[in-house]
């Protein structure tokens, strides 16, 4: 079965950076359009960052643009996020998502929390 396995979450004073992973597996991840998203408690979940199946094209939540940076191994079968800069309301679940045609499936979720 499909599988989305997210780690690298955590507690990070504002300022900091974290990098997020997602592991994949049962799926062929190269087809797979990825991304990321994030929910804070109280709000909708919101698109974090995308990427296309071979890397070559990205696409940015403007809260998160010049701070995140997204990027894939499809050696890995591994999608990550780096977070730079982090800010206090960057705290939620960050959770993965692939997707490809009408399949779509999602990771258990991450906490990142970033607090002094």
């Amino acid at each position: 079965q499909v599988q989305l396995v997210e780690s690298g979450g955590g507690l990070v004073q504002p300022g900091g950076s974290l990098r997020l992973s997602c592991a994949a597996s049962g799926l062929t991840f190269s087809s797979y359009y990825m991304s990321w998203y994030r929910q804070a408690p109280g709000k909708e979940r919101e698109l974090v960052a995308g990427i296309t199946y071979l890397g070559q094209s990205t696409h940015y939540g403007d809260s998160v643009k010049g701070r995140f940076t997204i990027a894939r191994d499809n050696i890995k079968n591994t999608v990550y996020l780096e977070m730079n800069s982090l800010k206090p309301e960057d705290t939620a679940v960050y959770y993965c998502k692939a997707h490809w045609g009408s399949a779509t499936y999602w990771g258990q979720g991450t906490q990142v929390t970033v607090s002094s």
